[in-house]
């Protein structure tokens, strides 16, 4: 896979979801990975497509668990807390971002890509080997975000 798609922080809108969705299948995306605080089953709904979707939850999904079995009963696949994908021997982590610890986990293992939300902040910097993304954030931004990461270019 070169082109994965990047969505975070939900919080529940379904209208924004669905359109950050749009915009990525558009951009070419083959996989999608939301990075938490889904917010709803409504927003879950919204991810499921033709493409493998993957999710982890963050720190305003607080009942996590009913969110993960409708994830799990609409075909998307849940990582949470952490995820891990190979690219062609890299590996990507992804994750919400509010655990301090698990960041720094996976900048100490030397990933090649930490892909975290949590702080409505778009982020794309090398610390280390490592390059950290975050696409924003899709409620409580002052702009609404989504990322795709070429993993070729």
């Amino acid at each position: 896979m070169a082109k994965i798609g990047l969505l975070s922080d939900s919080h529940g809108r379904v209208p924004t979801t669905r359109a950050a969705m749009r915009t990525l299948i558009d951009a070419g995306a083959e996989v999608i990975l939301h990075l938490g605080d889904v917010g709803s089953e409504q927003v879950l709904d919204e991810l499921v497509c033709d493409l493998p979707v993957h999710v982890v939850f963050g720190n305003c999904d607080y009942d996590w668990q009913p969110l993960a079995k409708h994830a799990g009963y609409m075909g998307l696949i849940v990582d949470h807390p952490v995820g891990y994908l190979d690219i062609n021997g890299r590996t990507l982590v992804f994750q919400h971002g509010d655990n301090r610890n698990s960041m720094a986990a996976a900048l100490a293992k030397q990933a090649a890509y930490l892909c975290h939300g949590h702080t409505h902040m778009k982020r794309d910097e090398k610390i280390g080997v490592t390059r950290v993304i975050n696409p924003g954030a899709l409620q409580r931004a002052m702009e609404y975000t989504v990322a795709v990461l070429d993993t070729e270019q």
